[in-house]
């Protein structure tokens, strides 16, 4: 019989800054690198303790002899139903968690993350996520519903190597990936978004997100989006540690009718462009075109992958532009509220893709 410590015999409090080393090694451990390659503090603090929307409640499972057991984390979010002047809805999303080998078995993530439902009920209208295969099962038997899939569409910019790649993908064989980052001349995000608020790319862009905001709230669209502001693109694309974001923007006349975000990466033996967000002008597929095509002709990636939610500009402009829907692709989204089922549907949702991607 084990003599390791059952559940009951561990303790479960809020996780506090000290066991930051602790969490990381627990992460890295069940969970590999991450998003970045690497787990590091840098990237733990921009998005659990300088997210705009707030900072991430989380519990730890200690054992006796003071190892961390476990470790649960949701970040906080908000969605806007309607645009700008729609109800806000606050919401956090169930990420970084983390059971040690030891303790595996013995109902711990069970109980961290029906704890902290329990600590967010109070200020939490929803909880959504985007479980893989493995752990889905775990949350329906939490109370988590599955709403469906967020499908992913592709351009193509190198046929060949992008075919050859996709079959070794769905064939499951390993590929090494040629070293270091793909080369992308795209300007960074980082620069872009750092305009001071008194410049003119500043105004131009909160211009754009105003335009955008009031014209989704105008048309009657009561699908919860995030209402992106300056400040907001910032954090998310800008400031994300270790993140590659690029830029692409479009004009007319002079005045910015277009932005588009997104991010070149390794995919085994091929470069992706994750293009995350596309924000124009109200009715202007003319500039959403050209933001696709943009991504697919100046990010110097084998192709583009990207999110287009039915009814916007770039959904509407994605055939034209060479975007395919991917087959065997995409998220599956998961919801419940604190305290049981949710009545929403995959189709009260309006994502890009940088809603869901790298959290």
């Amino acid at each position: 019989m084990s003599a390791l410590p059952a559940p009951a015999e561990l303790t479960f409090r809020p996780l506090a800054e000290p066991d930051l080393p602790a969490v990381l090694d627990l992460l890295t451990t069940s969970l590999a690198g991450g998003p970045t390659g690497t787990r590091t503090a840098e990237f733990f603090t921009w998005k659990h303790r300088r997210n705009p929307f707030g900072a991430s409640p989380g519990l730890v499972a200690e054992s006796p002899d003071g190892r961390l057991a476990g470790v649960r984390l949701f970040l906080r979010w908000q969605w806007q139903a309607g645009g700008a002047d729609g109800a806000p809805v606050a919401a956090v999303r169930p990420v970084d968690t983390a059971t040690h080998p030891d303790f595996r078995g013995r109902g711990v993530f069970r109980r961290l993350t029906l704890d902290l439902l329990d600590q967010v009920a109070g200020d939490t209208a929803l909880v959504f996520n985007t479980p893989n295969g493995n752990s889905l099962p775990g949350y329906r038997t939490m109370g988590w519903q599955e709403l469906g899939r967020v499908p992913i569409a592709v351009r193509a910019v190198r046929p060949a190597a992008f075919a050859r790649g996709a079959r070794a993908a769905l064939a499951r064989r390993a590929s090494a990936a040629p070293p270091g980052p793909p080369d992308c001349r795209l300007p960074t995000a980082a620069e872009w978004l750092a305009a001071p608020a008194d410049g003119a790319e500043h105004r131009a862009l909160a211009e754009l997100l105003r335009e955008r905001a009031a014209a989704d709230a105008g048309a009657g669209d009561r699908r919860l989006a995030v209402h992106r502001t300056p400040e907001f693109l910032r954090w998310r694309y800008g400031e994300a540690p270790g993140l590659d974001y690029r830029v692409l923007t479009v004009d007319r006349g002079g005045e910015l009718t277009g932005l588009a975000l997104g991010r070149p990466r390794r995919r085994g033996p091929l470069t992706e462009f994750t293009l995350a967000d596309v924000v124009v002008r109200p009715g202007d597929r003319e500039s959403a075109a050209r933001l696709l095509r943009a991504a697919a002709r100046e990010s110097g990636c084998d192709h583009v992958a990207t999110h287009l939610s039915p009814g916007t500009e770039a959904a509407d402009a994605a055939l034209r532009a060479g975007y395919l829907r991917a087959p065997r692709t995409g998220m599956t989204l998961a919801a419940r509220t604190p305290t049981g089922a949710t009545p929403l549907t995959l189709a009260d949702w309006r994502f890009s893709l940088g809603d869901l991607e790298v959290f």
